[in-house]
């Protein structure tokens, strides 16, 4: 029987953020190329991705590229792109298909020119879906993210366009990538380690985390089920006690 099953439909986390790890170790132990990997973790982006949208999740974002990734061997951030670029071209209509916005945060006009240009198509293609909202993290960094929030709220405040007693933690959100999701209910870490690399630094304040020792390529629904029954068995309680949240 699918842990499907025991999922409970009402209390689904209504964004899912993760961290796609270990397609290189998982090309190594079979004594194959790092982008080998890479391409297997396409077969895990898909079931994810279809597991999401039948289960009705609102939000699902991949960190896929990190502004730290450039510092890998020019070859495998080449093979990199040109998948990128292959993945959305065939996936698109898929995501039309299933109902799926396709969205990015990170520094995508850095990317090279041919997947800026693949994933803005794209993305405008896919604007007027209203089921699952798919983010994929390129060429992000979440410290870069804060730092351009932070200087975008001085230059406001220095042309008086903001006084600086109106700025609190909704709308200092309101200047991140992220202001038109809701935050991170849940936050999935495969290949069995344990940090956050950067990512979503200020969103996942109250999120919960799930480590796996899978490699990214083994990921499939039945991985996604079980993150989620774990997050379902926990009780969140934003600073309050137990008893306070049985209360409310």
């Amino acid at each position: 029987m699918s842990l499907k099953n025991q999922i409970d439909i009402n209390k689904l986390p209504q964004h899912i953020a993760v961290i796609m790890d270990g397609n290189g170790r998982w090309a190594q132990q079979r004594n194959e190329q790092r982008i080998f990997g890479h391409w297997n973790g396409v077969t895990a982006v898909r079931e994810t991705v279809t597991a999401a949208v039948e289960m009705g999740i609102r939000y699902l974002t991949l960190y896929t590229f990190s502004t730290e990734n450039w510092k890998r061997p020019k070859e495998e951030v080449d093979a990199l792109m040109e998948l990128l670029i292959q993945t959305i071209r065939e996936e698109t209509e898929s995501y039309n298909n299933n109902n799926i916005r396709l969205n990015s945060i990170g520094d995508i006009d850095n990317l090279s020119p041919k997947a800026s240009q693949e994933l803005k198509s794209a993305i405008k293609t896919t604007e007027n879906n209203t089921g699952l909202t798919l983010t994929l993290a390129l060429n992000y960094s979440s410290r870069t993210e804060i730092i351009r929030a932070v200087k975008n709220i001085a230059s406001q405040v220095k042309a008086n366009q903001l006084q600086p007693e109106q700025i609190d933690e909704k709308t200092f959100s309101s200047f991140l990538d992220t202001h038109d999701m809701p935050d991170p209910e849940l936050l999935i870490r495969t290949s069995g380690e344990y940090r956050i690399s950067n990512y979503l630094l200020w969103q996942i304040a109250y999120t919960e985390l799930y480590f796996t020792s899978k490699l990214w390529p083994d990921f499939g629904k039945e991985d996604l089920y079980e993150a989620i029954l774990d997050y379902q068995g926990r009780e969140r309680r934003f600073g309050m006690t137990g008893e306070q949240i049985k209360k409310s």
